[in-house]
């Protein structure tokens, strides 16, 4: 195993990235919840001097400045069947929707509960590039998020359509 990581800053604040070989596998905020220990991310490096860190910092960098709608970066999520599931299902969401964990639960059609839907979803290792933000309350309602609802906030109305934000000024 190669894995290391490196800390950048963005418009949503200090990122840490964390990667394993040639893949990302993690993408935490400073205060994120649940976040791993530390000592899992192996040494720190210098964000340019890392192929996988420097393309994953240009497509964030990129994706915040709205330049880009999705990421193109590979991954490689640690978690159960159950997880890795659902972290698929959230990539295809598209940029600038939402869906509801109820929704997500009956996609599964297995017995999953929304409330098990929520579990993983907080537990997404790669939040922003697998876009766990898109994910909303049966009402539509903001619920939590592992860099808070400030920044979830922030990323839905990043992506939100010209036309919806227009109506929403009247």
């Amino acid at each position: 195993m190669n894995t290391r990581h490196c800390v950048i800053d963005s418009r949503l604040g200090e990122l840490t990235l964390v990667a394993d070989a040639n893949a990302l596998t993690g993408l935490y905020f400073r205060h994120h919840w649940r976040r791993p220990e530390q000592s899992t991310f192996g040494p720190r490096v210098d964000a340019h001097s890392d192929t996988v860190f420097t393309e994953a910092s240009a497509q964030l960098a990129d994706y915040l400045a709205r330049e880009r709608h999705d990421f193109d970066l590979p991954i490689s999520p640690h978690g159960d069947q159950r997880q890795l599931r659902i972290w698929k299902m959230l990539s295809a969401i598209p940029y600038g929707g939402t869906v509801t964990y109820r929704e997500l639960a009956a996609a599964l059609a297995d017995g999953t509960t929304a409330l098990q839907v929520g579990q993983a979803v907080g537990r997404n290792p790669l939040c922003i590039v697998v876009p766990c933000h898109r994910v909303v309350g049966s009402n539509g309602q903001l619920t939590g998020y592992a860099g808070g609802l400030k920044r979830k906030q922030f990323l839905l109305e990043l992506e939100e359509p010209a036309e919806v934000k227009a109506a929403r000024l009247f």
